[in-house]
């Protein structure tokens, strides 16, 4: 059974006995019995809604805990996709660049090759053209000593 304060302000006892408490005294110790029970029902209840309060705040921690820790992971597994692709795509670049280097060199190489080749043609006609101008100054040589 529960008692409210309003049962304590309310409460009479049966009549006064031989040597028995003056009622004045019971009323005020019945008042002020319930005026305490009143006020500690009053901070009972202040601290029920604020534990309720609290417990609601702990909750709406606790899922911001949880989507924080859900942001988190997204973006570190973003943040390793994002290194991954950077990886590839640098592994790529180098690649590309060692194949154009490799052209280049042996562009390089296909043209040194040629000018070799026409500096070889060059010298023969050089020699040859040297040879045909000998003969032909031997051949005027000797047309002018035989006149003489």
């Amino acid at each position: 059974m529960n008692i409210t304060p309003l049962d304590i302000q309310q409460q009479q006892f049966k009549g006064k006995m031989l040597g028995g408490l003056d009622p004045h005294d019971v009323d005020a110790f019945l008042q002020m019995v319930a005026a305490e029970m009143e006020s500690l029902i009053r901070e009972n209840t202040e601290l029920k809604e604020q534990a309720r309060k609290v417990a609601l705040h702990l909750e709406e921690l606790s899922q911001r805990e949880v989507t924080l820790r859900d942001t988190m992971l997204a973006a570190q597994k973003v943040t390793e996709e994002m290194k991954a692709n950077a990886q590839k795509e640098a592994k790529l670049v180098v690649s590309e660049a060692e194949l154009r280097g490799e052209r280049i060199v042996a562009e390089a190489e296909n043209r040194l090759l040629q000018l070799n080749s026409q500096i070889h043609e060059v010298r023969r006609l050089k020699l040859q053209l040297e040879t045909n101008l000998k003969s032909v100054l031997e051949a005027h040589l000797k047309m002018l000593t035989l006149e003489e």
